[in-house]
C-alpha cells in the first residue's frame, strides 16, 4: 500500500507543462516461507567395495545388496515442500530411464543404474505417507520414488494424497543398484562405479 500511494502523489505533482526524461529502477527479490535443509548420514556416500567380474552374473543384471542412510529435513517452521533429483550421470543408466546412471566404461558402455525410494518417514514426530507427482504437482498418489522424472512429498496417513506443511522431517532412504550383464561390459581393466545425483528441494 505505501508503494501504491506514493505513486500517486508523485503523479499529482509532477507539473504537466514541462517535458521529461525517465529511467526505470527495479527492486527484486525472493520471500521463502521458511529456509529448509536437507542432509544425508554418512554425507550421503554409498561404497559397494571391490568386485570381480565373476561376481557379475554372465547373461542377467546383477543386483548388488540394497544400501541404507538416513533423510532428514529441517525447516525454521512449517513449510510445503517438494524432493527432487538431478541425475549427475544423465544418459547413463542402462536399466531404467527412470533411475540414476552409473557412468560407463572406457569403451562407453552403460554399467547400469541405481534407484532412490523412501521408507518410514515421519514428519513433526508423526508418521506420514510418501507421495509422488510425475505432472508437476497435479496430481499425486502414494509412491516410494525419489528420483529426476517425479515430485516427492509426503502427506498425512489417513488425510488426501496431498502436501503437508512439514517442520522436521526423517525418513530411511534406500538404493537399489543393479548392474548390466557381465557380458555386456568389456572388462579388462577397473572399471569404477560412479553414480552421482544431487537432492533438490524446492518450496511449494
Amino acid at each position: 500500500m505505501y508503494r501504491t500511494s506514493l505513486a500517486l502523489l508523485l503523479a499529482t505533482c509532477a507539473p504537466g507543462v514541462f517535458a521529461a526524461s525517465s529511467a526505470d529502477l527495479s527492486v527484486t527479490g525472493i520471500i521463502t516461507p521458511s529456509s529448509c535443509t536437507p542432509t544425508l548420514s554418512n554425507g550421503g556416500v554409498v561404497d559397494h567395495g571391490k568386485m570381480t567380474a565373476k561376481d557379475l552374473r554372465p547373461a542377467n543384471p546383477t543386483q548388488l545388496d540394497p544400501a541404507e542412510m538416513r533423510l532428514e529435513v529441517h525447516c525454521e517452521g512449517a513449510t510445503f515442500f517438494t524432493l527432487t533429483t538431478v541425475d549427475n550421470r544423465a544418459g547413463t543408466s542402462a536399466i531404467n530411464p527412470a533411475h540414476h546412471g552409473l557412468g560407463t566404461t572406457a569403451d562407453d558402455e552403460k554399467l547400469g543404474s541405481v534407484a532412490f525410494s523412501l521408507f518410514d518417514p515421519v514428519a513433526d514426530e508423526a508418521a506420514v505417507n510418501v507421495i509422488s507427482s510425475r505432472n508437476g504437482g497435479a496430481n499425486w498418489s502414494l509412491s516410494p520414488y525419489l528420483g529426476h522424472q517425479a515430485l516427492t512429498s509426503f502427506a498425512a496417513v489417513g488425510g488426501p494424497n496431498t502436501p503437508i506443511a512439514i517442520q522436521d522431517l526423517s525418513a530411511r532412504l534406500r538404493t537399489f543398484t543393479i548392474i548390466v550383464p557381465a557380458d555386456d561390459l568389456t572388462l579388462l581393466d577397473e572399471v569404477p562405479i560412479n553414480g552421482q545425483a544431487t537432492l533438490q528441494l524446492k518450496y511449494l
